[in-house]
């Protein structure tokens, strides 16, 4: 009996995917700590298009500095974000940011998909620009932030320590 339950809860998790999402770096490196979710949920990652072998199934463009290549990036990554979410059918995202993951977010929103943010170990103090547009905007339904000192300018969200 116990391995019937056992079974039909693995059966479960495997059914339940993630999606983690950020941009290349060290928004990356901090979402990887949480790698070990993907041995019990069935999971993909996906991150921006760079020169290093990032490992993830799926690739984004970056955002470019010059501002008519950025709105053709965005206007591509918007379409591929819509395309990924309707291929994977996720039912959470899990991000640290930023740019890259917006379009996800957003549709994410869209779809009634359950969205999960973490806000940059890096940050101490206030808040990424990112995380305050995600926050203020109300696009998540978990938000967490890896400092105390990050309680003033995220009230509702949960300071869940740093994931290192």
């Amino acid at each position: 009996m116990a391995k019937d339950k056992t079974a039909v809860s693995n059966k479960k998790r495997l059914k339940f995917k993630i999606c983690f999402i950020s941009s290349s770096g060290g928004h990356f490196e901090q979402l990887k700590m949480l790698k070990p979710l993907c041995e019990k949920y069935n999971s993909y990652w996906v991150t921006e298009k760079t020169k290093y072998d990032m490992n993830t199934k799926y690739t984004l463009p970056p955002g470019y500095p010059n501002k008519v290549l950025n709105i053709l990036a965005l206007a591509l990554n918007m379409l591929k974000s819509l395309f990924l979410i309707i291929k994977e059918r996720p039912k959470c995202i899990i991000s640290t940011g930023t740019l890259v993951a917006f379009p996800t977010i957003l549709f994410a929103r869209l779809f009634r998909i359950k969205v999960i943010y973490i806000e940059t170990f890096a940050r101490v103090y206030g808040g990424t620009k990112a995380a305050r547009f995600v926050y203020h905007h109300k696009l998540y339904d978990l938000f967490m932030y890896q400092w105390e000192t990050q309680k003033d300018e995220f009230p509702e969200g949960i300071c869940g320590g740093g994931i290192y």
